[in-house]
């Protein structure tokens, strides 16, 4: 089940799990954190099993209905059994999009694939780090139910 959790950012669980999709510096987990307190258009939900914060998802939803992922992640002891998966298709459901845009490393972008994403690599963007761009069209009869 996806809650909103944007006004809940300054609690351990959700800045821990929103450290494991930015890169493992404090510095950066703060900004992270400002972005999402400071840009409206930022949503954040996370994503619970049997009660328990198992997940989360940052994203932006623009006019053209394109859900563009900025943050996705699980928590260590809870990944390889689908909640990846089900944020994805949950999100779907919720908020209706048309288009899901990610862009990823070379670590997560089987994970995009398996779901049905379409992988472009975007080169080296970082020093010895490739970037892929991940775009999911969302089937109309998904967006009737």
């Amino acid at each position: 089940m996806l809650t909103n959790v944007k006004l809940r950012l300054h609690e351990e669980l959700i800045q821990e799990l929103l450290s494991y999709s930015v890169f493992p510096d404090p510095d950066r987990l703060e900004q992270t954190i400002q972005q999402y307190e400071t840009d409206d258009s930022l949503l954040l939900f996370g994503y619970e099993s049997e009660s328990v914060m198992v997940g989360i998802i940052g994203f932006r939803l623009n006019k053209e209905r394109e859900l563009v992922i900025t943050h996705l992640s699980v928590g260590p002891e809870s990944r390889g059994v689908g909640f990846g998966r089900g944020i994805i298709l949950e999100t779907i459901e919720e908020m209706k999009p048309v288009t899901l845009i990610a862009e990823t490393d070379e670590e997560a972008v089987e994970f995009y694939r398996s779901i049905g994403f379409i992988i472009n690599s975007l080169g080296e963007q970082y020093p010895e780090t490739e970037r892929f761009r991940c775009i999911y069209e969302v089937e109309e009869e998904t967006l009737n139910e």
